[in-house]
């Protein structure tokens, strides 16, 4: 039997602990073989030689977390915890991610990868001028895309950012919304502004939108144009037909670059309405110039719950595919 203190003085203790020591309790339970006692910025810790050691690593990986991306929530701890405990694991699961900022935001905000498949869709969107991100929710691949439109305006990479999703119903009627077209369709749209209020005071924004160098439009709109010297973003792709999304990627210019994205697993179409991403996803890789990033459930950072719904859903498709019903209920 083993013991060990490790000091932490180098960032405030409630980054490692949590409210009410949420994430101690965490790592508590990764390593249940070890005594952590946590007092102040000291953790003492008795066991096994190698359990300490292995726990003294996890420490100091999720110390440089935080020191890099200025942020260690439950998330992060169980993603980088879940690749592993290994001195080697942390460049799996995002240790090397890049530090450069894509954004300097509102009160101070950071914009940047904080996950290895942000940072792909990263480096990929640098090679490409067309890109599919396709992922569940919460992976970020919106507010990705927007930052990286922001930085290619500010950078005069671009004269303008057209942000575009599909006006789909998803069981209401636009008919019986209130309020003249632009009303009815900008809830559809918000997603696109929340991400904007984080990047671009709202004064400069608001002047954007009035002169049309940044166009938030339904994908409807975009019959007809010529985008180029743009930066046009495509969201909820998954809800767009096979029709629709060929004549959104037929509007790119010569100086455009585009970022699709979407979610395959929640479509909000007819069933008689194949979606025209799972079409793009069959026909299009391969050809030069386009290139397709996967997001999956490691590069969650909503809520811890959002992964778990994910896993649980992602599940229950196998086990349908695989021929099993669901349990009825007595």
């Amino acid at each position: 039997m083993a013991e060990k203190n490790i000091d932490i003085s180098t960032v405030d203790p409630i980054v490692l602990y949590g409210v009410n020591d949420a994430k101690l309790e965490r790592l508590r339970a990764y390593f249940p073989k070890l005594k952590i006692v946590a007092r102040g910025d000291q953790m003492k810790v008795i066991g096994d030689n190698d359990e300490i050691q292995r726990y003294e690593e996890v420490i100091r990986m999720l110390l440089r977390h935080f020191n890099k991306y200025g942020a260690l929530t439950e998330s992060h701890i169980e993603n980088l915890l879940q690749g592993g405990t290994g001195a080697d694991k942390s460049k799996q699961e995002g240790e090397e991610v890049a530090n450069d900022a894509l954004v300097h935001g509102n009160n101070g905000l950071v914009v940047k990868a904080r996950t290895p498949g942000q940072l792909r869709l990263v480096e990929s969107c640098s090679k490409n001028d067309m890109v599919f991100a396709v992922g569940p929710a919460g992976t970020g691949k919106t507010y990705t895309a927007v930052a990286l439109a922001v930085r290619a305006l500010r950078n005069k990479e671009v004269r303008k950012i057209v942000l575009t999703r599909p006006a789909v119903e998803a069981g209401e009627n636009l008919g019986f919304l209130p309020g003249d077209l632009k009303e009815k369709l900008d809830p559809y749209l918000q997603p696109l502004y929340d991400a904007l209020y984080d990047m671009i005071p709202q004064e400069k924004l608001k002047t954007y939108i009035e002169s049309n160098v940044i166009q938030i439009a339904p994908l409807a709109f975009m019959r007809g144009r010529t985008l180029d010297n743009a930066f046009v973003i495509l969201d909820e792709a998954q809800n767009a037909t096979e029709s629709q999304l060929k004549m959104f990627l037929t509007r790119m210019g010569p100086s455009a670059k585009f970022v699709i994205t979407g979610d395959v697993t929640q479509i909000d179409l007819p069933r008689n309405q194949p979606s025209g991403l799972l079409q793009a996803m069959k026909i299009l890789p391969g050809s030069e110039g386009i290139d397709f990033i996967y997001l999956d459930n490691r590069d969650v950072i909503r809520h811890k719950l959002v992964k778990r719904i994910i896993e649980v859903y992602d599940q229950a498709s196998e086990k349908k595919s695989l021929g099993f019903e669901k349990p009825t209920q007595s």
